[in-house]
């Protein structure tokens, strides 16, 4: 089932980017496409996102209606299965206990000259917040990428979910409505993407969309950044799991497929120092898929894009999960304390057997909106701190600038900035 790199044998590391760069570049290409429909979003307004999403739609004669109305809002909310609503309800409750743990605080200090130096902290104004729908509905991303926003004091949020037949999962809108969303629009797409961005008669321009969706949307944020801020490019889900002979064949399999259902892009990886192990998982991964109602996704998934790495070297696992720069990595094995402070590269890290990635993308606490596709190496998941903007003051004394001012001067005039120079020159003479 899955393809077996032997991390041992030369030019391995070569041969594993080469592996998984194949993945990253695959879905490259619609960059003239989305840049069409931005255009004539930005130039077209409600009617061309309108047009677009009954083109790109299945979906014949669809409302007009771009938002959910209050009252809709609430008679949707309603519908929701109480079991269902509980788990949402402690999902919220426990993400957001974890976010506000986040909070930054601001300083002020004066320094030996009596300046008064501060750095200060404000929350975006307004976000959009883009959920998928159709078959990737999901209830936790809505707590994922609002539960931040609100603690990071943003008033005015957005949520965008694919709905404009009015079928809509009723968990999207209690979770909404439960993170204080007032307005949900009907439609997705590149072209909702422009419409939060640039602003349309019945869309609100917003200072910055987050949330996950497939390739257009994904190029459609990262087409748009600049304009508005954006969390990240999101790709495919991935995990890479570490386990070694103490493992359990059947949990690791279950894992591997846990993240191999979302998309036959996913990516599934197996490090192990144990060949036994890599043969144990193969064969309850081929049992397990037989029960699994997304069996053609997952497998796909794990044909393409599966692999499971051997090294006889336990100290070169650190080497080859830093490499990988997984999006979700799970540790398994009896020497966990050992590699983990030499991981770098990882968006969240799962430890132990009773720690699946599956309980990260729910209701441990974290965020689930992490970095794909080796941005690991350079970047975090999701947090309060994405919602919020930083200020620096700066109130210069007499005898500041008296001190300071002439090493301002100096490196002024080495960069041929006289203007530069001058300004502080002006004040020293009038200080004089």
């Amino acid at each position: 089932m899955l393809k077996n790199l032997n991390y041992d044998k030369k030019n391995s590391i070569r041969t594993l980017t080469t592996f998984l760069e194949k993945r990253r570049t695959i879905q490259k290409g619609q960059i003239p496409a989305v840049n069409r429909i931005i255009r004539n979003v930005k130039k077209n307004g409600d009617k061309a996102v309108l047009n677009y999403e009954k083109k790109f739609s299945k979906i014949k004669n669809k409302s007009n209606k771009i938002f959910f109305s209050s009252n809709e809002i609430s008679k949707l909310s309603k519908k929701i299965d109480k079991n269902l609503k509980k788990a949402i309800d402690l999902a919220f409750n426990r993400i957001k206990k974890f976010h506000l743990k986040q909070k930054f605080s601001s300083f002020r200090f004066k320094d030996k000259y009596k300046n008064e130096l501060s750095y200060r902290y404000s929350s975006i104004d307004k976000v959009g917040v883009y959920v998928p729908g159709g078959t990737a509905s999901y209830p936790s991303t809505v707590l994922m990428n609002c539960i931040p926003a609100i603690v990071a004091g943003v008033k005015n949020i957005y949520l965008a979910t694919p709905s404009l037949d009015s079928k809509i999962n009723p968990a999207i809108v209690y979770a909404a409505k439960k993170c204080g969303v007032k307005t949900i629009y009907k439609t997705g797409g590149a072209h909702t993407i422009a419409a939060l961005a640039y602003g349309t008669k019945k869309f609100e321009k917003v200072d910055k969309i987050v949330g996950p969706g497939n390739t257009f949307v994904a190029c459609a944020k990262k087409e748009v950044f600049g304009d508005v801020g954006i969390d990240m490019v999101a790709g495919p889900s991935e995990v890479s799991i570490v386990a070694d002979k103490f493992a359990d064949p059947e949990l690791v399999a279950a894992d591997l497929i846990a993240q191999a259902e979302h998309d036959v892009y996913a990516q599934s990886i197996l490090i192990t120092d144990n060949k036994n192990l890599i043969r144990l998982v193969n064969l309850s991964l081929n049992k397990q898929l037989k029960q699994l109602p997304k069996k053609n996704i997952a497998s796909q998934s794990l044909k393409k894009f599966g692999l499971s790495i051997f090294t006889n070297n336990k100290k070169r696992i650190p080497e080859i999960i830093n490499t990988i720069a997984p999006e979700h990595l799970e540790l398994c094995t009896n020497i966990n304390n050992k590699i983990i402070n030499e991981i770098k590269n990882a968006g969240s890290i799962f430890i132990g057997e009773f720690s699946p990635e599956a309980i990260g993308d729910y209701i441990a606490g974290p965020n689930h909106v992490l970095p794909t596709s080796g941005s690991a190496r350079f970047s975090s998941g999701l947090s309060v701190n994405d919602f919020l903007k930083r200020h620096s003051l700066i109130k210069i004394s007499k005898t500041g600038i008296e001190r300071l001012g002439p090493s301002v001067i100096n490196l002024a005039k080495h960069e041929n900035l006289d203007g530069h120079a001058k300004s502080v020159k002006l004040r020293l003479k009038r200080e004089n």
